[in-house]
Order: C-alpha cells, then structure tokens, then sequence
C-alpha cells in the first residue's frame, strides 16, 4: 500500500514520540519545529527536517500540526502562510488542544483554500505517545475522517470519529475537565491519607481494586508517592485547557464549579513558578496550603521554578 506524504509540524514532547511511529510504520515524513534542533532528532528515522512551516508542507498529502495552543496554531497555519502553501485537497489534521469554536473557525477557512480539515486532539500522555496508545477524538466530515484511521491506527489505540468541526474538541474539553478535576481529587485523598497515618502506597493499592480506580490514580497517583513532577503534561498546558473548558461553558451559559476551582488551583501553581512541573504535581500546591503537610519522606524532583516579574 502507498502510504501518503506527513508533514509533521510541532515536534515536542508529544509531536516527537507521535512522528517517529509514523517513521516507523513508513511515512515519508518532512518535520518542522520553532525550535529545530527537536526536529533534527528526527533525521537518524529518515525524516526531513524544513526550516518553516511553509516549506514543511510543499507537497505534503497530510499535514498535522501538534502545537501548544490555539494562536500559536493560527499563527502557524494563517500568519506564517502554510495554509496557502498546502496543494488543493490536503488534508489538514490538527492534533492539538485548542478552543473548539477556534477550530470551527479553522475548518471554514481551510475548506475556503480548497483543503480539507479534522480537529483530532487526543488523550494519553507522553506515555501513550510513545507506546502508540493514544485516544484520538476527531470532528469533522466524516468521511474525511474514515480516510484518515489507518494513520490514526499508528498513532492510537482509537480513534472516535465524534461530529462536525469542533466536536473532536468538545471532547477534549471533557477529557481535560475530568483529568483535571481528578487530579485534584487524587492529591488530596492521598494527602488525606497520608496525614491520618496511613501508608499512601498501601492506599493507592487498595483504591486501584475498587471503584475509584482510575488511569489518574494508576499513573499519577504514583508520581505523587514517588514525588517525581517531571513533565508529562505540564501544569501549564492543564491551565491553558480548563480556561478553555470554562470559556466554552461560559459561552453555553454553564457554571462549572469544580472546573473553576481546580483552575484556581493550578493559576496559584503557575504564579508561584511551578508552570513547568507535571499536572499531577498539583499536589504540590495542595501542600503548600497545608503546610507542613507532606506526602512522603523523599526528594522532590521536579523542574527549576520560572521566575515572575
């Protein structure tokens, strides 16, 4: 089977795991990072690395963008021209988290430069990225999205084809507001546990067998015990998304309580330095409001703290 040409814009903590398994199932694959010397990674695979978006896309079948945000995907499709540079009938999949009326805006656009358009953000993590395990929930036409799953197959374990443009991010929404909400929860039972007397290891164990089980508890319920707040997700892209999740309920008329406290949470975090750290060291902001409450004995690693002016 010929496989169709992949530019690869975005090559991150995501954008890099998610290009090198389309390397390995044998996409030809051209990639472009702000920072190139991400991408350059991606020459020992066989990838071609471009200087600019723009040329990142010369002739490319499908382009997917995994970037960190709705403007710097704008900026990247609309004010740095790849857009208009993409031939008529490409494919433009954008993987990334952004507004879902920004992406209704984006399929509009496109279609009216004669390219066609899935939002595709997903849910999985790093850890998903590079196992090729990732939940994929696109919006869009669908038959445009039925054209699209054996690329999603390399990519994911599945791939929801959800409705029209913006439904892919809708769901995203969803994802982040129970990611996010659960984080919370996980953090404070184990502090809560922990505080009481309780082995939180010995906790974490016995939850995973009822039902509170969840991926969070599995995944960062660990990290918390092992204090490890490297990132994954950073602290920062959480906050970006539950703004967005509050923006959209905002302009459905909703009130999300949960959804507005857990965004405070992580607005002090970020004010105090900790954007780079992992979502789940969310804990670490519950620990600062109950000092000198701590979650275990052992170093805490995480990144250095950006400074606020």
């Amino acid at each position: 089977m010929s496989l169709p040409t992949v530019a690869f814009l975005g090559i991150g903590l995501m954008g890099l795991p998610m290009a090198t398994n389309l390397l390995n199932a044998g996409y030809q694959l051209t990639a472009w990072n702000r920072t190139r010397s991400k991408a350059d990674t991606l020459e020992a695979w066989g990838a071609k690395v471009a200087d600019t978006p723009r040329e990142a896309v010369l002739n490319a079948d499908i382009v997917i963008t995994m970037l960190e945000n709705g403007p710097v995907v704008e900026d990247v499709l609309f004010g740095q021209n790849a857009a208009e540079h993409c031939n008529t009938g490409t494919l433009i999949i954008d993987m990334s988290s952004i507004p879902p009326e920004m992406a209704k805006d984006h399929a509009k656009r496109l279609g009216a430069l004669g390219l066609k358009y899935l939002d595709a953000p997903v849910s999985g993590g790093t850890v998903g990225a590079e196992q090729a395990t990732l939940s994929i929930m696109a919006g869009g036409d669908k038959a445009t999205f039925e054209s699209a799953e054996y690329l999603f197959g390399v990519l994911g374990r599945s791939a929801t084809y959800i409705g029209p443009s913006g439904s892919g991010q809708l769901a995203k929404c969803a994802n982040q507001a129970i990611v996010g909400i659960t984080i919370g929860a996980v953090s404070e039972a184990l502090l809560l546990a922990a505080e009481g007397g309780a082995d939180p290891t010995a906790v974490r164990e016995a939850l995973l067998g009822g039902f509170a089980s969840s991926r969070i508890l599995e995944l960062h319920g660990q990290r918390m015990i092992d204090r490890n707040f490297m990132p994954g997700a950073t602290s920062r892209v959480q906050l970006k998304d539950l703004r967005t999740i509050l923006d959209t309920a905002h302009a459905q008329n909703l009130t999300l309580p949960l959804s507005q406290r857990v965004y405070d949470e992580y607005l002090n975090m970020t004010a105090k330095g900790m954007e780079n750290c992992d979502h789940s060291g969310l804990l670490l902001q519950l620990e600062s409001l109950n000092q000198p409450a701590r979650l275990g004995d052992g170093e805490t690693l995480r990144p250095a703290l950006v400074e606020k002016k």
